[in-house]
């Protein structure tokens, strides 16, 4: 009995640490958040953010251009996996991971305590991503060719390629599970993870990974494409499957570090920590801000931009 009272607290989505005072004005808190993910579907560039700086991160890590180059073999696919997984951290889907790691900031102890507390759900994290990430790289090793996001069909107005299909209903399930789960945190809609995590602690943590791996299965990202023509024209289900973990696994990496970071610093940590409504509120921020730019950008925008709707607000950089 005394090994499972001594149980670390289940960190769920929204989290049970955070349970003991809620923030006031939820309401705005809410109102703020989505106009936040709103501003940013305005603001934001696709076109900055893969090509500007995730092409130019992965030629650097690669020594040579990323975008076209030859992916001769598993080990250079492989590594090609990797490194765009790396270039792709600059996406403002891995919002969602930095309210996913959140909790872990409130545990107490030594730096080295604090960090080992952080590493284990990390791994949960991984797992459930990885599933996801595995499991979608073999379909593709299987159908490969056939599947909609190969299609190089050019979207044209009026018209939705198949690619980008796929992507509306992936983003936008995600988002809206997202949101959801940024809602709960705020204790304004029941929290659904509830009563898995009071029986399997971790298993929050799996599920956020895996919404966060799912993100693989909608993505245009234009490295992402090259490794997936890669992966489905190799017609080798576990190369589709390896290479997809490692992208996603990639793609956290930094957000990890800087946690880790975070996590062994003492002013910012102690001052998250010191009330819990601080905690509750990073974390539903997060997962709402995330939620609602996926769910409006890919499902919104992107109809704006191929003319069946007649409009939507965009930077001019945008």
């Amino acid at each position: 009995m005394s090994r499972i009272e001594e149980r670390p607290t289940p960190v769920s989505v929204p989290p049970r640490s955070a349970n003991s005072a809620l923030p006031r004005r939820r309401g705005l808190i809410v109102a703020l958040s989505v106009a936040a993910g709103f501003l940013l579907t305005v603001v934001w560039s696709a076109e900055f953010v893969d090509q500007t700086i995730g092409e130019n991160v992965a030629g650097t890590l690669l020594g040579h251009e990323a975008s076209g180059a030859a992916l001769t073999g598993v080990p250079a696919g492989v590594l090609f996996a990797f490194v765009s997984g790396i270039a792709g951290t600059f996406t403002a889907c891995n919002i969602a991971v930095f309210g996913a790691l959140a909790p872990m900031l409130e545990a107490g102890g030594t730096r080295r305590e604090r960090l080992a507390r952080l590493l284990r759900p990390v791994g949960w994290l991984a797992v459930g991503m990885a599933t996801v990430s595995a499991t979608y790289g073999a379909i593709v090793g299987i159908v490969g060719t056939r599947m909609p996001q190969f299609t190089t069909t050019p979207s044209t107005p009026g018209t939705i390629a198949p690619r980008s299909i796929q992507s509306m209903i992936v983003f936008g399930v995600v988002g809206l599970a997202l949101l959801y789960l940024g809602l709960a945190a705020l204790r304004l809609v029941p929290d659904p993870l509830a009563a898995l995590s009071h029986r399997f602690p971790n298993a929050p943590m799996v599920v956020m990974g895996a919404l966060v791996g799912g993100f693989l299965i909608g993505r245009p990202y234009g490295l992402f494409r090259q490794l997936f023509r890669d992966a489905a024209e190799s017609g080798n289900p576990l190369y589709g499957a390896a290479a997809f973990v490692l992208q996603s696994l990639g793609n956290i990496v930094i957000v990890v570090l800087l946690f880790l970071l975070l996590a062994s610093a003492g002013r910012l940590r102690r001052w998250l920590t010191a009330d819990p409504r601080r905690m509750t509120v990073v974390i539903a921020v997060s997962l709402i801000v995330v939620g609602v730019f996926t769910i409006l950008y890919w499902d919104v925008r992107l109809l704006a931009r191929r003319e069946i709707i007649p409009w939507y607000p965009q930077a001019p950089w945008a």
